[in-house]
């Protein structure tokens, strides 16, 4: 028998070199930089370390980690107009003749930093006046080389384009399109439901087709989602938080987890027979067991939970049919025992067969994702983000960028599986039973085994269909 899960139990939702200018904030000189990067330093000091000079460029894992942790301290638009601001000024690029050669060599690194910054941040140009700092700076330089301007356009190009896609309905938001439950009755109506056994009767290709999902809902999320979903006010900043957009992308994936679970359970509580019930539930079975050899973490896990809330996991004569061996077997790679540790060394030989990966279906590797929020949300509270002496704690955002670098590498896989979109469609919109429609499904198929299931039995009924 499967271990039982409540609908309560469901998800809700580098190194630096030294650039050549004095440190900042009355900060004696080394003590913030230790082995080459930074471990704590103040907002200033860690603003100037990402701005480019003719003979400096900070490191890529810089770049990523500052970008990612600043918004908590600072707003993208303020922090670009700051970084424009120190070029400007350093670089002297408001003087009437500008030094040729200088300028030479600082430009492609300039163009290089916002290449990098609205390639992997580009939600934080939907300001239009950001789009005014980048033109700004940037037309200061082309009169030294129509290449750069060239450059800009092609940067801009791209940009747009990002955020147009973003602002067309693309996201996972505009294909749900069921996503609250239904409970008006015990078996919906043929017109608005078809068994997923009748769309799709082979695990493998179901597991591929659920892998198609998880990237495409996987490719909306944007890195800042991490840092703005455990966002707070920063204690030395004013009294308004820094930031206060929603995370869409990252609730509705989240989402998405639960609406599978909720279709895996309605699934399985539909057919009238038990005999049906057990071909369903082993057919779900073998499912999560593919997506675990395809490295479909995520899927796994909803598949595993939608089989063991309650009122799948109390239909015992369907149970009794199942050959529960290869479930078990998936049900202790996910045991949460030990802080998920089986789960963990899967994930690390995914991971590590990614890394080494000869083929596309190689690199597929979709994280268990609420327990990466978990772990992003305990490392958010664990460590300060600042230390008492007010300098940013910039050794805790350099493993907060390593979890999420490590997620953003994966969602950016292509699926190399063929999509099926009558097979998709049916996943996205197929109805699903609400907590009581569940239950009240699971009392028709196996009756009541006590007076608690008979009274709520008994409720249901009068709730939902109308009869006593």
């Amino acid at each position: 028998m499967p271990r039982t899960l409540n609908t309560s139990d469901m998800v809700t939702p580098g190194s630096l070199g030294p650039p050549p200018t004095e440190p900042t904030d009355g900060e004696p000189a080394g003590q913030s930089l230790l082995d080459g990067a930074p471990l704590s330093a103040s907002l200033d000091t860690l603003i100037q370390h990402l701005v480019p000079t003719t003979d400096y460029y900070p490191e890529k894992a810089y770049i990523f980690t500052f970008l990612l942790s600043s918004r908590l301290f600072i707003e993208p638009q303020e922090l670009l107009a700051r970084v424009c601001h120190l070029c400007i000024e350093q670089q002297q690029l408001d003087q009437p003749v500008l030094d040729k050669a200088r300028v030479q060599k600082f430009g492609p690194k300039l163009l290089q930093l916002l290449a990098e910054w609205t390639e992997t941040f580009p939600r934080d140009f939907q300001e239009e006046s950001t789009i005014g700092h980048l033109k700004d700076v940037m037309g200061r330089i082309a009169p030294c080389d129509e290449a750069y301007r060239k450059r800009m356009h092609q940067l801009l190009q791209a940009l747009h384009q990002k955020l147009a896609a973003q602002g067309q309905g693309q996201g996972p938001e505009a294909v749900l399109g069921a996503d609250k439950p239904i409970s008006y009755r015990t078996k919906p109506p043929a017109s608005i439901h078809r068994e997923l056994l009748g769309i799709c009767s082979d695990p493998y290709t179901l597991a591929q087709q659920l892998t198609h999902v998880e990237l495409e809902r996987l490719r909306h999320i944007g890195p800042e989602e991490f840092v703005q979903a455990f966002v707070n006010k920063d204690p030395l900043a004013s009294t308004k938080p820094c930031f206060s957009e929603k995370t869409t992308n990252l609730e509705a994936y989240v989402k998405w987890f639960n609406r599978l679970c909720y279709l895996v359970a309605t699934e399985i509580c539909m057919p009238a027979k038990k005999k049906q019930r057990a071909q369903v539930v082993e057919f779900f079975i073998d499912v999560a067991r593919e997506c675990f050899n395809i490295g479909n973490f995520n899927s796994l896990m909803a598949i595993i939970s939608g089989m063991n809330m309650s009122p799948v996991s109390r239909l015992k004569k369907t149970w009794a049919k199942v050959k529960t061996a290869k479930f078990f077997i998936l049900e202790h790679q996910m045991d949460p025992t030990g802080n998920f540790c089986n789960y963990r060394t899967a994930l690390r030989g995914a991971a590590h067969r990614s890394l080494t990966a000869h083929s596309s279906r190689e690199k597929i590797v979709i994280p268990f994702f609420s327990l990466l929020i978990k772990d992003i949300y305990f490392l958010n509270e664990g460590c300060a983000n600042r230390l008492p002496n007010g300098h940013v704690n910039f050794e805790k955002f350099l493993e907060l960028a390593k979890q999420v670098g490590e997620f953003i590498t994966w969602k950016q896989v292509e699926c190399p599986f063929e999509q099926d979109p009558s097979i998709t469609h049916y996943l996205h919109t197929a109805p699903i039973f609400s907590e009581d429609g569940l239950y009240l499904a699971s009392y028709e198929s196996e009756s009541p085994e006590n007076q608690t299931e008979k009274e709520r039995w008994k409720s249901l009924r009068s709730s939902i269909l109308g009869k006593t």
